[in-house]
């Protein structure tokens, strides 16, 4: 670290270590403010810090699914923890660059990637009930891709979102409000101050 310090000027040393702890600065606070951190759990409110997942959730937390799936149940791979937190980083990634851009279509469908885990987690929730009960077999994505058979949604239209025509098919949806991102300190020091 010394070497490296001696190969800058010393007039640059000090602006360096400033522009540098502003960078580092203002992501925490970017990452506080967006709330990055509630993204590494399993909490459906986590979905709806995009308001634009509003009609979404509501009609998620109105359905039979409620009960025993959350979002990650359903929209993320669970063969293994990586693949997990590998799919949930570049879909938000995504969805972070499409909602900054203002870029997000009227009506919210699920990408190839997307649709494939869907489908790869209704045959992993309801095994039993295609194999044993129904006798429906089962087939995967890639087979529905090429005509071999109908995806779980063809016939399942509105499990468990209902069908959510466009973003402002809710515009009175009732869901949780995000936490403040204001510290309780803070908040205690405004009260105060009234």
């Amino acid at each position: 670290m010394r070497k490296l310090l001696d190969l800058i000027p010393r007039n640059f040393v000090v602006p360096l270590f400033v522009i540098a702890g502003m960078i580092a600065g203002l992501g925490g606070y970017t990452a506080y403010m967006s709330r990055a951190h509630s993204y590494l759990s399993d909490e459906p409110e986590a979905c709806i810090n995009c308001h634009i997942m509003t009609p979404y959730y509501q009609t998620w937390q109105h359905s039979a699914h409620r009960e025993w799936a959350n979002c990650n149940d359903c929209h993320v791979p669970h063969d293994n923890v990586i693949n997990k937190y590998a799919f949930k980083a570049m879909d938000g990634l995504y969805h972070a660059a499409v909602f900054t851009l203002n870029a997000e279509p009227q009506v919210i469908r699920p990408r190839d990637a997307s649709k494939k885990v869907i489908m790869d987690n209704c045959i992993r929730c309801h095994t039993q009930l295609n194999t044993e009960f129904v006798n429906t077999g089962m087939i995967n994505y890639t087979q529905v891709k090429e005509g071999e058979g109908k995806a779980c949604w063809d016939c399942h239209r509105e499990v468990p979102h209902t069908i959510v025509s466009n973003l402002s098919s809710s515009p009175n949806a009732i869901v949780p409000l995000p936490k403040s991102a204001v510290p309780d300190w803070l908040n205690n020091i405004m009260k105060n101050k009234k």
